[in-house]
């Protein structure tokens, strides 16, 4: 894996769970198989879902990193493995459809202790290997108008919402106009109605590939947690 390819550690439901169905579904492709997935009859939900459906639906632990130099896929694969080997299963919290600055996301209804731990071990664990983000990368992050310790940390950590700036969320749309949100959020409350009202087990952290820019995320692996 070289160049521009990327690879992520983010957390997915698991495959028999309805809400990895149904959040597929609603980004119109499943990342386990990279196939396309026809969506909810909503005007313009596919153009609103555009840019998560690049990634997938997933929430985010190691965010997208180009590999170091030095480093290599096979041993970014067994860090991810034992990292997921330490760490206990836990519950996740019910879910809820929120807007996340303008976002549609999926968030927890309550903070959780073990999911915080999961995401900063991934952050700081596997930092080793990834490379520096470049000048343009660091100037696009920084458009979205950073707090100093958001720079701070993309400084550190080549990206902004980390450790105590990072948040829990599951990317339902892109931005929304006022009308779009007012359209939208309510058909997203109904569609994920029945299956986020339900704590579930978080037993498995899931490796993400890229092979380039604007290709899509795919599951490489799903690492259960055996801690």
């Amino acid at each position: 894996m070289q160049g521009s390819a990327r690879v992520a550690v983010y957390y997915v439901p698991a495959p028999d769970d309805p809400l990895a169905a149904a959040g597929a579904a609603w980004l119109g492709r499943d990342a386990d198989r990279n196939v396309p997935l026809a969506q909810p009859d909503v005007p313009g939900l596919a153009e609103l879902t555009a840019d998560p459906r690049l990634y997938g639906f997933h929430a985010t632990l190691k965010p997208p990193i180009r590999l170091a130099s030095g480093r290599d896929w096979f041993g970014f694969v067994a860090a991810v493995r034992a990292l997921a080997a330490s760490i206990a299963p836990f519950d996740l919290p019910p879910l809820h459809v929120a807007d996340l600055h303008g976002f549609l996301a999926l968030r927890e209804r309550e903070f959780c202790a073990p999911l915080q731990a999961l995401c900063d071990r991934c952050v700081e664990e596997l930092d080793r290997f990834r490379a520096p983000p470049s000048e343009a990368e660091l100037a696009r992050r920084r458009k979205s108008g950073l707090s100093p310790r958001q720079d701070e940390m993309l400084l550190r950590w080549g990206y902004p919402y980390v450790f105590e700036e990072w948040f829990f969320h599951m990317t339902l749309t892109r931005r929304l106009s006022v009308e779009e949100k007012a359209t939208v959020m309510p058909v997203a409350e109904a569609f994920f109605a029945d299956t986020v009202a339900v704590p579930r087990r978080v037993d498995a952290i899931c490796l993400f590939t890229q092979a380039g820019p604007q290709a899509p995320f795919v599951i490489a692996e799903r690492l259960p947690l055996r801690g």
